[in-house]
C-alpha cells in the first residue's frame, strides 16, 4: 500500500516538472517584462548587477539541478556536441581588435563590448550562447586572429 502511494507521488512530481508553469504578468509590468525578454543573457546579468548595487540587495543564486548519471551502456554511444557557448578566456595584446570582434558578433555598443573584454581579463566571459558548431568554429577563428583565446563549451 505504501509502495503504491510512493509511486503516485513520484508520478505527480514528474508531471509537475514537465509542465511549464504559466506566469500571469500584471498589466502594469507587461511592457517591462517584454523588454526583459528581448535582452541577451549578458545584458540581463549586467542589469542584475546594477540593480543589486542601486538598491543594496543581492540576487539569490539559482539552485543547480544535479545531472542524472547515464546508464552504463549509454557511455559507449557518445553523441557529438552540436551546440556550443563561445567563451572569451584571454584577451591578449590586441585588446582593441578583440573589442571590435565582440561588437561585430554580439552587435553591442562600444562600452558594452569593452566591459565584456575587460571582464574577460579576470575570468572567462560568455560572448555568445547556443551556437551551432560551424558558427562557433568561425567565431573562434575570428577571436584567435585578433589575438584572443576562446573556449567552446
Amino acid at each position: 500500500m505504501a509502495e503504491e502511494k510512493e509511486k503516485k507521488e513520484a508520478e505527480t512530481e514528474k508531471k509537475e516538472e514537465k509542465e511549464p508553469k504559466e506566469v500571469k504578468v500584471p498589466e502594469k509590468f507587461k511592457k517591462l517584462v517584454e523588454e526583459i525578454e528581448k535582452m541577451s543573457v549578458l545584458d540581463l546579468a549586467e542589469l542584475v548587477k546594477i540593480l543589486e548595487k542601486k538598491f543594496g540587495v543581492s540576487a539569490a543564486a539559482p539552485v543547480a539541478a544535479v545531472p542524472i548519471a547515464p546508464a552504463p551502456g549509454a557511455a559507449s554511444v557518445a553523441e557529438e556536441k552540436s551546440i556550443f557557448n563561445v567563451e572569451l578566456t584571454a584577451v591578449g595584446d590586441k585588446k582593441i581588435e578583440v573589442i571590435k570582434v565582440v561588437r561585430d558578433i554580439t552587435e553591442k555598443g562600444l562600452k558594452e563590448a569593452k566591459d565584456l573584454v575587460d571582464a574577460a581579463a579576470t575570468s572567462s566571459q560568455t560572448v555568445k550562447e547556443n551556437v551551432k558548431k560551424e558558427e562557433a568554429e568561425e567565431l573562434k577563428k575570428k577571436f584567435e586572429a585578433a589575438g584572443a583565446k576562446v573556449e567552446l563549451k
